[in-house]
């Protein structure tokens, strides 16, 4: 093995131990130093309305009443998860020595694991943890936070990824420490949001104008490669971020129509996240048939970035 090779795989170790690291430290600060339970929905929810204004099922369990929220969305959330995990797995599994497989596998498991705290919370569990006991609901809990997290550290891995296959050695040193400071000082944001508390540090919003910059990055890197070489891997990618562009903005789209309260008076429940879900669910299998295929480390044919 070469001290180059030597040097990225102690890159590739200290990357995921920070990141490992950064979620377990967010569950202790935000076990005894947040503030949490000072953000309450604006205008207040009581936990009456919280079953008023969404679909709640009441299940007996071993003799303790656990109420049950959005059993529909929480079915399709969990099948994003438990999918996207296993597609991540599938990478690692069969990565054949190639670093930027790994990443993209790391990169699915963060986000599939994100899913499943964001589902727990934003769904099946959430009056449970927002709501039960409390004279009004919580707007949010340190499972959405552990998501958003997660949700950097997927595009951080992400990152990384794109540096073992779309650029030249030189830039993957340089990209490494731009992916570290990203996880670091997102994490350092959300401790601080937590604790004072402020909303908008802690805000699904503010994650995606984290990593929508990106997003756009990867999308003109490919289109670059792809206009120079012709590279079916580059248009591979091409389509993952431009329909992940357009599952995200087919989802603000269905949040601002107003549908989800206009079928939910007809007693049907289909949300905005559901669309989201459901878009995801397709993204991910896309990921998984064609991305498979082609991701490779870059080869010299394809170095266009000198």
């Amino acid at each position: 093995m070469s001290k180059n090779s030597n040097l990225a795989e102690i890159q590739r170790k200290v990357a995921i131990i920070f990141m490992i690291c950064a979620v377990f430290l967010v569950f202790i600060v935000l076990s005894f130093y947040s503030n949490l339970d000072q953000i309450l929905y604006s205008p207040r929810i009581t936990p009456k309305e919280w079953c008023e204004i969404q679909p709640c099922v009441e299940l007996n369990l071993l003799g303790y009443k656990i109420i049950i929220v959005q059993p529909s969305s929480t079915f399709f959330v969990y099948l994003l998860g438990i999918l996207t995990i296993y597609i991540g797995l599938h990478f690692i599994r069969n990565r054949d020595n190639q670093e930027s497989r790994l990443w993209w596998g790391i990169a699915l498991i963060l986000w599939g694991l994100g899913a499943l705290f964001a589902g727990t919370s934003y769904q099946v569990f959430s009056y449970e943890i927002k709501c039960s006991g409390r004279e009004f609901c919580l707007w949010t809990s340190w499972w959405e936070i552990v998501y958003l997290i997660l949700s950097v550290g997927s595009v951080v891995a992400m990152i990384m990824a794109q540096s073992y296959s779309c650029v030249t050695e030189k830039w993957r040193t340089p990209i490494s420490i731009y992916a570290f400071v990203i996880i670091v000082l997102y994490v350092i944001i959300v401790l601080i949001g937590s604790s004072i508390p402020v909303k908008f540090m802690i805000s699904f919003e503010l994650m995606i104008l984290f990593l929508a910059p990106n997003i756009l990055v990867f999308f003109f890197l490919n289109s670059w490669r792809y206009y120079k070489n012709r590279n079916r891997l580059d248009l591979v990618l091409l389509v993952i971020w431009i329909s992940l562009g357009i599952i995200v903005g087919i989802y603000y789209l269905y949040l601002v129509s107003g549908i989800t309260e206009r079928l939910w008076e007809n007693g049907i429940w289909f949300s905005e996240n559901d669309v989201l879900h459901i878009g995801l669910i397709i993204w991910m299998i896309y990921i998984r048939i064609s991305l498979n295929k082609h991701y490779k480390d870059t080869p010299g044919k394809y170095e266009v970035m000198k």
